[in-house]
């Protein structure tokens, strides 16, 4: 199994960011394969939606976030052998020059690492703040990986369409992967699983230890990707599967590593990704987790 862990970004950690590249190289020297943020551009006082689309509050924990890039960035120069994810960008909020710049310098600064993962969101004070339409949010979403593509493989390079417009332009920068970083997507609904079906090089599921760990929902929907996929066309064995695994606060290293490996055993999944956000407070403790939820995981 591949073991990965979020970057200081949210909650209490937020505010040791300056420890960002400490944390990246000791992760890296614990063994750990991936390192991870996610993305909160504003958490709304009085939210029309809740978090992940439930409810109308948003946990405190998200109110501090810092910025995903400059993790990423600071976590490549700082690190030489584990991947470098996002799960999830809402990548919908972001101009797509704008995105493919950003994602296509940590990529060649980590030496092709990146492993970009794209969500549309939940929050529509979100797309507010950015002058958009969070109803078109899904079909935003399908055209801007169209401009990904155009902007990472082709120059010069342009897009037209209905929700977005990339001007013909010189693009001689490209990613080190080749021909362009992988497109892994957030999915929960039918809407978003036929999406990764039909445009996704990995799938983006999560759980939540204790509190909400569905591992037949999880087999479920990877039955419904995979039936999706192959309607395609598309073999569905190389659409990649990364689950993040938040932990509800109080929870023992021991019960997540226990759930790691039930998810693993059940499902297949290789490769997971734990944010200790709501459980740990200071960046040496989100270390120190780290090495323990390795070291159980590693133990059986």
């Amino acid at each position: 199994m591949k073991i990965g862990f979020a970057l200081p970004q949210f909650h209490h950690q937020a505010y040791g960011v300056a420890r960002t590249a400490t944390f990246a190289a000791a992760i890296e020297e614990a063994g750990g394969a991936s390192l991870w943020v996610g993305d909160r551009n504003l958490a709304a006082v009085r939210p029309r939606v809740g978090y992940g689309g439930q409810g109308n509050t948003i946990p405190e924990e998200l109110n501090p976030a810092a910025d995903p890039f400059v993790l990423l960035g600071v976590a490549a120069s700082a690190t030489s052998r584990v991947l470098l994810g996002s799960h999830v960008l809402v990548a919908p909020l972001y101009p797509p020059v704008q995105l493919a710049r950003s994602l296509t310098t940590i990529d060649l600064v980590s030496g092709g690492r990146l492993l970009p993962g794209f969500g549309v969101g939940w929050s529509p004070e979100e797309y507010q703040a950015a002058g958009l339409d969070f109803t078109r949010r899904g079909a935003r979403m399908e055209e801007l990986l169209d401009a990904l593509e155009a902007v990472w493989t082709t120059d010069p390079a342009g897009y037209e369409g209905a929700q977005l417009s990339v001007p013909e332009h010189h693009a001689p920068l490209k990613p080190a992967r080749r021909p362009r970083p992988p497109f892994y997507l957030g999915a929960m609904s039918e809407r978003a699983l036929r999406r990764v079906a039909r445009r996704g090089d990995g799938w983006l599921p999560l759980v939540v230890v204790p509190s909400y760990v569905d591992v037949d929902g999880l087999v479920a929907q990877r039955a419904l990707l995979e039936e999706w996929a192959r309607e395609e066309g598309r073999d569905p064995g190389a659409i990649d599967t990364v689950l993040r695994v938040n932990i509800d606060a109080g929870t023992s290293t021991a019960r997540v590593a226990d759930a790691i490996r039930e998810i693993h055993e059940r499902t297949g999944i290789e490769h997971f990704m734990v944010d200790s956000m709501y459980d740990v407070e200071t960046v040496d403790g989100s270390v120190e987790h780290a090495r323990e939820v390795l070291r159980l995981v590693a133990r059986g």
